[in-house]
């Protein structure tokens, strides 16, 4: 086992619509060093309130190296540190400069991602598209369909490609888990869904490796063999780990995705 310095350990952050999750991590390894620790969002998740959850996730989480990275993901587009959009969160994060409110609240620099592109890149590093190269587009199936684009180990962050408009609509609202649910889709009839949102992103990116993620990945034996495509597809492997690897590793590697 390799010995952690500050250069190996960081802190990875996974805040959601519902629970914010944490751990410090051995980025050379993916091993979680703590306990994941996990903490409800605070109703209405405005940012003050937010930023105060995550320090207390933070602080539960015992000693950290001062010099250790601390990688915050967060269910919206990010340019810069800013949130763009805000998912199942307060309409106060649009435009909201939400790294520096993360930064004064724990006192120290962080790295701010989009939680799509931090799950996709925590299944590239560590994952089921570990030690794969050319251009790999991970899919979240959930109540939307988030997506992440890594080329080369390279994050090209927001790709926000569950609102491809396919027959008219924004697709995510036909082919998302959610969908299934809630219109009790059989598998097959669903997997007929996902064929065509698969098939247009086959044509638009002709990528080298899909992977689905989401908690439905768990039965993807009910569905991803039903799918007939020209690109290898498999289902994830880091489970709710995904996000807080990715950001952790991301606070790391700043030059590994593209702003």
């Amino acid at each position: 086992m390799t010995e952690n310095t500050p250069d190996t350990v960081a802190v990875g952050i996974d805040i959601g619509g519902t629970g914010i999750k944490g751990a410090i991590v051995d980025v050379t390894t993916g091993e979680l060093l703590t306990e994941r620790k996990k903490l409800a969002t605070p109703e209405g998740g405005r940012p003050d309130d937010i930023a105060q959850t995550v320090l207390q996730l933070v602080d539960s989480l015992g000693e950290i190296p001062a010099a250790a990275q601390v990688g915050i993901c967060f269910p919206a587009v990010v340019r810069h540190g800013v949130t763009m959009s805000a998912a199942n969160v307060s309409k106060k994060w649009i435009g909201f400069e939400a790294e520096k409110l993360f930064e004064k609240e724990l006192g120290r620099d962080i790295t701010f991602v989009n939680d799509a592109d931090a799950a996709g890149f925590g299944e590239v590093k560590y994952g089921a598209a570990k030690g794969r190269g050319g251009l790999i587009i991970v899919t979240t199936l959930g109540t939307g369909i988030g997506t992440a684009l890594i080329y080369n180990g390279v994050l090209i962050p927001n790709a926000e490609l569950g609102h491809l408009e396919i027959e008219g609509v924004d697709y995510e609202t036909k082919a998302a888990y959610s969908a299934k649910e809630r219109e009790d889709l059989s598998w097959k009839k669903w997997a007929a869904r996902l064929q065509k949102y698969y098939d247009q992103l086959q044509k638009l990116f002709s990528p080298d490796l899909f992977i689905v993620g989401g908690g439905v990945s768990k039965n993807f034996e009910e569905f991803i063999p039903l799918l007939d495509l020209s690109t290898e597809i498999v289902p994830a492997t880091l489970r709710n780990n995904a996000g807080i690897l990715g950001a952790a590793c991301l606070s790391t590697m700043k030059t590994t995705f593209l702003e």
